[in-house]
């Protein structure tokens, strides 16, 4: 099974939701990339994972136009401005999903206020892409 998760920066939502369903089946070959790729990865996306022994600390931001010779099982949108961007990506794909989240980058507040947000979304990719996981892959119940 093969996965493409599409955000715009490709440093916190893609980065968490690819390493978690890679946490979910380590068979699965999962990809993610940005329409306009940051140069990093997110300092507080490497925190968060951190915090559930999950390191994405050598993970880089990609560009998704390097991906569009290949196919995919499944291309995974998780952030509105890259769902509008998706018909760009002309590789062969069986299956489109959205699965939207809000950008914890763009939260502001004190080091811990910014910390809590992403923590936040984390938490919400974890259940939303445990159940993909579950209805989409495994088609088990738990």
């Amino acid at each position: 099974m093969k996965i493409l998760i599409i955000c715009t920066g490709n440093s916190c939502r893609s980065q968490m939701a690819a390493a978690l369903l890679k946490a979910f089946d380590a068979d699965l070959k999962v990809y993610s990339a940005g329409t306009h790729p940051s140069e990093s990865v997110h300092p507080k996306a490497l925190l968060v994972m951190q915090e559930w022994d999950i390191d994405i600390s050598q993970n880089k931001p990609r560009q998704l136009l390097e991906l569009t010779n290949q196919t995919f099982d499944y291309v995974i949108t998780v952030c509105d401005s890259a769902k509008e961007s998706c018909p760009v990506f002309t590789g062969s794909v069986r299956k489109r999903l959205h699965i939207g989240f809000n950008d914890p980058a763009e939260a502001k507040g004190t080091d811990d206020e910014v910390t809590a947000v992403f923590r936040s979304v984390r938490n919400k990719i974890l259940i939303d892409f445990f159940s993909f996981y579950r209805n989409e892959i495994s088609n088990t119940s738990c």
